[in-house]
């Protein structure tokens, strides 16, 4: 065996087949693979030659940043950039193995079978109809009638959020959030360079006396809520703060937008904004990250028949029409199915059984739940007195694990003594030693500023 030079001529398919003992289709694979990563090149006449490509720079290894702001980006890098064996607490969805990967691979299968458009087009305008017509259904089980063609399909949910920002906000706007609230909201809001607001946010959801004096003196474009089983806190709205949000909105011309990601993890409905204001000023959006897949994503909105055709036109003119249709029909196909809410259902048993007992490990630590959550998999804890969440989420990372510390979540940074876990990513005994240990520096560090002051 010898090394080829850059310009020499590799043997031709026959010759090789023959030296090497295998069938010609073998070496045509071999030279295919060999040119589509740059290493060889064909010649009409001539035949293959090896090319004189440089080699690639290498690229650099993904890991923990620990001197990061933690800021509302802290969470989302960490997690996403997290060694995908490694337990992830402070990270925002299920673990791969809770998913139903078998309704997905039968999926799959089917997509291979269906007409090419699906394959090789573009998604359509709206996104798929049968898609958006189950979509529908779901929400009328909610207490939400809205037709079809009111609900538009978008790449996620968060881009869903981003088309309705276009839309409605301009720079230097106000924007009402909770504090805390979910962190992208605030990465999404910086990024349209508008003015963010918190509102504490309780057990039964806003502190209404507090948004009504915000609407009054800052005068917010939009406010941005979970209603029912909020992020990070895991609350969920009550009817009467309900109906005094919608009336207060309604006095200030207040647009709300509803994200209901988790409603599926709730054991029975609770108040939804959109069903009690009938779409009139409330912007129904949510996906199927949490519960079926996050890699084939897929968001949708619910709103007045005048802002969904103003979002077509912005889907449009940023994404050239919908989600993917090969996304679309895939979701279709595993929401038809029957095992989907079979699926949903077991979710909710074993998220249940997974919170008490993340709650028994951490209890054992000093860290307690701000409250019990109906359902979900946030567990929002306060941490041992003194103790700043950033601290133990910095010394954590050191030795690999990723958390998810409380002004993370918080516009206006009041939250530094409270952190989020997601039960469903806890791992085993390695992540309460990791825990011990994080809760240990960060006491060494609290000690030491103490002495400082």
């Amino acid at each position: 065996m010898r090394t080829l030079t850059p310009g020499e001529r590799l043997p031709s398919i026959r010759g090789l087949a023959a030296s090497m003992q295998v069938s010609p289709s073998t070496v045509v694979e071999a030279y295919d693979r060999l040119a589509a990563d740059g290493l060889i090149a064909a010649r009409r006449g001539s035949g293959f030659f090896v090319l004189d490509t440089p080699q690639p720079l290498q690229i650099a290894a993904n890991g923990p940043r620990l001197d990061r702001a933690i800021d509302p980006f802290w969470i989302s890098r960490q997690a996403l950039d997290a060694d995908p064996a490694l337990p992830k607490p402070g990270c925002g969805w299920l673990p791969a193995d809770w998913m139903p990967t078998d309704a997905l691979r039968r999926a799959l299968r089917a997509l291979s079978r269906v007409e090419a458009e699906t394959l090789a087009d573009y998604g359509s305008a709206q996104g798929q109809g049968e898609l958006r017509r189950l979509i529908a259904r779901d929400l009328a089980e909610q207490g939400l009638d809205v037709p079809p063609d009111r609900i538009l399909l978008a790449g996620s949910g968060t881009q869903a959020m981003d088309l309705i920002c276009r839309l409605l906000l301009r720079p230097g706007d106000t924007v009402l959030v909770d504090d805390p609230c979910y962190f992208n909201f605030q990465a999404l809001l910086r990024a349209h360079q508008v003015r963010i607001v918190g509102v504490p946010y309780t057990p039964q959801g806003p502190d209404t006396e507090r948004f009504a004096q915000v609407l009054a003196s800052a005068r917010p474009r939009l406010y941005l809520t979970n209603s029912a089983l909020h992020n990070p806190t895991g609350a969920t709205i009550s009817a009467p703060v309900a109906h005094r949000l919608l009336v207060l909105a309604a006095q200030h011309d207040l647009t709300i937008i509803e994200d209901d990601i988790f409603a599926a993890f709730e054991p029975e409905p609770s108040p939804r904004l959109a069903a009690l204001d009938g779409l009139e000023r409330v912007i129904r959006i949510g996906s199927f990250s949490k519960t079926l897949s996050a890699s084939a994503r897929c968001g949708y909105i619910a709103a007045r028949p005048d802002w969904i055709s103003a979002l077509i036109d912005l889907q449009v003119a940023t994404n050239f029409g919908g989600p993917s249709p090969m996304a679309a029909e895939l979701l279709r196909v595993v929401l038809a199915d029957g095992g989907y809410r079979k699926h949903v259902a077991a979710l909710q048993g074993r998220l249940a059984r997974a919170r008490r007992q993340a709650a028994a490990r951490l209890a054992a630590l000093g860290i307690t739940p701000w409250l019990e959550p109906r359902g979900g998999f946030y567990l929002w804890c306060r941490l041992p007195e003194g103790l700043d969440a950033a601290d133990v989420a910095r010394a954590a990372l050191k030795r690999g694990i990723v958390l998810a510390p409380g002004n993370a979540f918080s516009a206006a940074q009041t939250q530094a003594g409270l952190m989020r876990f997601n039960v469903s990513q806890m791992g085993g005994p390695e992540v309460d030693a990791v825990l011990k240990e994080a809760l240990t520096e960060a006491r060494e560090i609290a000690g030491r500023r103490s002495q400082a002051s």
